[in-house]
This record gives structure tokens, C-alpha cells and sequence, in this order.
């Protein structure tokens, strides 16, 4: 592959770039709420923490499974790598893009436990993100495994029986 095809983003990289940027907008943005005043945080302290915990194991299950059942086959691009077989056994099971779940879990549980609206808003552009590089993920997906189309339809994209 070229530069200039690098660059132009043929497999994705671009879609690699922006993701870190959302990241660390996201890490960096600070907690804005006028309304989350220090009795409403405090009123709600264990229901932020049960929102965290679980969101945040959700995340870890699904980035550290989603990783160990595709590792053959990971890479930091959507471009599907040349041997790839289509994974529908473990997480992917559940969803077909656990990667990009556990992400959007983690950032939706610290959302909740800071009840910030700053990062409501990263969170809402995040998930518009994730599922355009998704949608150009699968695009890729289908060409390469002609039965992606059926686990597609069995299979929702970030969260079990929902979406």
C-alpha cells in the first residue's frame, strides 16, 4: 500500500485516527452539569457506582473476549486482515462489534457516574461514529465472507437484543 493510499484512508485509517481523537476528547472533557449539584451527586452515590461497576464490567467482557476470539485476525483497522475467518462463536454471539461495545459501555457508565452532560454529548457522537466505521466495517465484512449478511441478521451490532 502507498502513502497517498494510506492517507486516503483505503482501509480504514482515518476511521482509526478519529476514534483515538473521540478518545481523548472524551478523557480530557471536563464534567459539566448545572444541575448535578453536590446533593444530587451525593443523593445518588450508590446508584452511580452500580452504573459504573456494571457498565464497566460489561466493557471489560466484552473488549477482553472480543479480543481474545478475533486475536488471530485483530488489527487496529476495520479492514478485515486477509486470512480472516467470520467469528460468530463467544461474544460475538451477542454482538457483532464487541470492541466497539465495550468502548461505548465504558464512556455510557462514566457518563452516569459523573452525570455530565459534556460527555453525554461525546458519548451520543461516539456512538454515531462507532456505527459508521461499523457500517464501512461490514461493507468489507460481506465482500470478504459471503455469509456475514445472515449473521448480520441473527446478530444485533453493539448491544444484545437491542441494537
Amino acid at each position: 500500500m502507498s502513502l497517498l493510499q494510506a492517507f486516503k484512508g483505503h482501509r480504514g485509517e482515518y476511521l482509526v485516527a478519529l476514534q483515538f481523537v473521540l478518545m481523548f476528547v472524551f478523557i480530557l472533557a471536563p464534567n459539566w452539569n448545572p444541575l448535578a449539584t453536590a446533593g444530587v451527586l451525593a443523593a445518588l452515590e450508590p446508584v452511580r457506582w452500580i452504573a459504573l461497576g456494571g457498565l464497566g464490567l460489561v466493557a471489560l467482557v466484552f473488549g477482553a473476549f472480543g479480543s481474545i476470539h478475533i486475536r488471530d485476525y485483530l488489527t487496529p483497522l476495520p479492514y478485515p486482515v486477509d486470512h480472516s475467518q467470520l467469528v460468530r462463536h463467544g461474544v460475538y454471539a451477542w454482538v457483532r462489534h464487541p470492541l466497539y461495545s465495550s468502548q461505548l459501555f465504558a464512556a455510557l457508565g462514566w457518563t452516569l457516574y459523573t452525570l455530565s452532560l459534556t460527555h453525554l454529548l461525546i458519548l451520543a457522537i461516539g456512538f454515531v461514529f462507532f456505527d459508521y466505521k461499523a457500517r464501512k466495517e461490514e461493507a468489507w465484512l460481506t465482500e470478504r465472507h459471503p455469509d456475514y449478511a445472515d449473521y448480520a441478521r441473527e446478530v444485533r451490532k453493539f448491544v444484545p437484543w437491542i441494537y
